[in-house]
């Protein structure tokens, strides 16, 4: 039996989140510059949105660049806007196809106005898709984003549009990017780091973490059905007991 014939598609996690971490160093261990590994890191990405829009995931989110990346050193940067911008540009017709709906979280203002126009050219041309929602965390980190909120907030408090005490989770979640979003049920890193590197720090509460070994250039569907296959041997407690959760 394959592993995606093992996978009990009535408890698929709604969202999966994804670092998608290695390209840099699985490129110098081939004796390539980083943008090799960024590069052959985008066939990764074709096959993980395909493989999660067949088994219907609803919502599959990638972090493709964080806040932190930007000092990073300059022709990479400028080679990954250029790799972002051909890769959209060249996906969108296959998203429109497979009904993909793109969303895009994260500073985008910090963005080059080339890569902001190809994104929402991109954003526009898929806006009527209903299946799969992709969202590409861009120029994203969550403290970036939760000062954002905070901010958003106080001045909503300032101006009189909101009253302090009716302050909670629930009005704290329609600040953030991903309020309209629900949060994460499986977050997966790949490359065999374990650590969540500033993303959906507030959303990821109560995800199931899974971390491989994997480099993202060689990380493919049957990889996924693994995550997913480990997501659905774990018990989710949310804090309550087995006994609670077996009512």
């Amino acid at each position: 039996m394959s592993l995606k014939d093992q996978i009990n598609f009535e408890r698929l996690p709604k969202h999966i989140a994804i670092i998608m971490d290695g390209n840099g160093r699985w490129a110098q261990e081939q004796g390539q510059d980083r943008l090799f590994g960024h590069f052959h890191g985008v066939a990764s990405v074709r096959d993980i949105v395909e493989g999660a829009a067949e088994l219907g995931v609803k919502y599959l989110t990638l972090y493709a660049f964080s806040t932190e990346n930007w000092d990073r050193p300059e022709p990479e940067v400028n080679g990954l806007m250029e790799l972002l911008v051909e890769t959209i540009r060249k996906e969108v017709p296959t998203l429109n196809k497979n009904n993909i709906r793109l969303h895009i979280i994260g500073a985008v203002d910090m963005l080059p106005d080339y890569a902001r126009t190809a994104l929402e050219e991109a954003l526009e041309l898929t806006s009527q898709n209903t299946g799969l929602n992709l969202i590409m965390a861009l120029s994203y980190s969550s403290r970036w984003e939760l000062v954002n909120a905070v901010k958003k907030i106080a001045l909503d408090v300032k101006t009189g549009n909101l009253d302090p005490a009716t302050i909670d989770q629930n009005i704290l979640q329609n600040y953030l990017t991903t309020s309209e979003l629900p949060d994460p049920e499986l977050m997966i890193r790949t490359s065999g780091e374990y650590r969540i590197s500033n993303f959906l720090l507030y959303q990821l509460a109560y995800a199931e973490l899974y971390f491989t070994n994997t480099r993202w250039p060689d990380f493919r569907k049957e990889n996924l059905y693994e995550a997913i296959l480990d997501f659905q041997g774990r018990e989710r407690r949310f804090g309550k007991t087995s006994s609670q959760v077996a009512k």
